[in-house]
């Protein structure tokens, strides 16, 4: 079980980092009924959220291959899931998440903004922040594209694969008893991560002319809360 708690370790200080990234600010504008943020402050609020939601997207990509290991190839588990490739894992889930944040955030100031400062989202938010540049985003909107296939698709698609396989691997299992177990961790598995990768890939695979402030918003909450939330629950209070 040590990989499995590993990932799990890693998995709950993410979600603990992005919430502090945005709830704190976001609870103290509310009370407030007012807030700014400055033009530095914003990047590095942009910067941190990208970075730790690539980070989680494909740490949650490694958990489900973990957990296709162990149900289907037992006796290699050990050897395939060996404490190297554990740490290995993590440091690619930094990296590509640092890499996506560094491009995403240094594109999106890189824009002149010499209209309103007003941004109509609870954080600094990508889509939100480019509604306020001065000049045509549609080369960069094919970036941010670009960027969300490798970041969202790719990772769910290995989710899709193992939880497939590990299904398989339920349906031959002689125990009725541990079938029913099996599909219920399963499938409240599949839940939360369809509802992280879903609300995700509806902001940021978009085209910016059919983005609405008010429905950004509410599918921004699902990622940036809901789900945080939601991971304890799932994966450890139910394993």
């Amino acid at each position: 079980h040590s990989p499995m708690y590993f990932f799990l370790s890693w998995l709950s200080l993410m979600d603990l980092m992005l919430i502090s990234t945005i709830v704190p600010r976001m609870a103290a504008d509310f009370l407030l009924g007012s807030g700014s943020i400055s033009f530095t402050g914003c990047g590095f609020q942009m910067f941190f959220f990208l970075t730790l939601g690539g980070d989680e997207c494909f740490l949650l990509a490694f958990m489900a291959y973990d957990r296709y290991v162990a149900i289907s190839n037992p006796l290699r588990y050990s050897m395939v899931m060996s404490s190297r490739i554990c740490w290995l894992m993590v440091g690619v889930s930094w990296i590509f998440g640092l890499m996506d944040g560094l491009i995403q955030a240094v594109f999106t100031l890189h824009f002149p903004y010499c209209g309103s400062q007003e941004i109509d989202h609870f954080f600094c938010e990508v889509p939100a922040v480019l509604k306020l540049a001065c000049e045509d985003t549609s080369l960069y909107e094919t970036i941010i594209y670009v960027c969300c296939v490798i970041m969202l698709l790719l990772p769910f698609s290995v989710i899709s694969a193992s939880y497939l396989k590990i299904l398989v691997a339920v349906l031959h299992m002689r125990s009725a008893e541990g079938r029913q177990k099996a599909f219920a961790t399963c499938f409240s598995h599949l839940a939360v991560v369809s509802l992280f990768y879903g609300a995700a890939m509806v902001n940021y695979m978009r085209p910016q002319t059919y983005h609405s402030s008010k429905q950004d918003k509410v599918v921004s909450v699902f990622y940036t809360m809901i789900t945080p939330v939601l991971n304890p629950i799932i994966y450890s209070l139910r394993n």
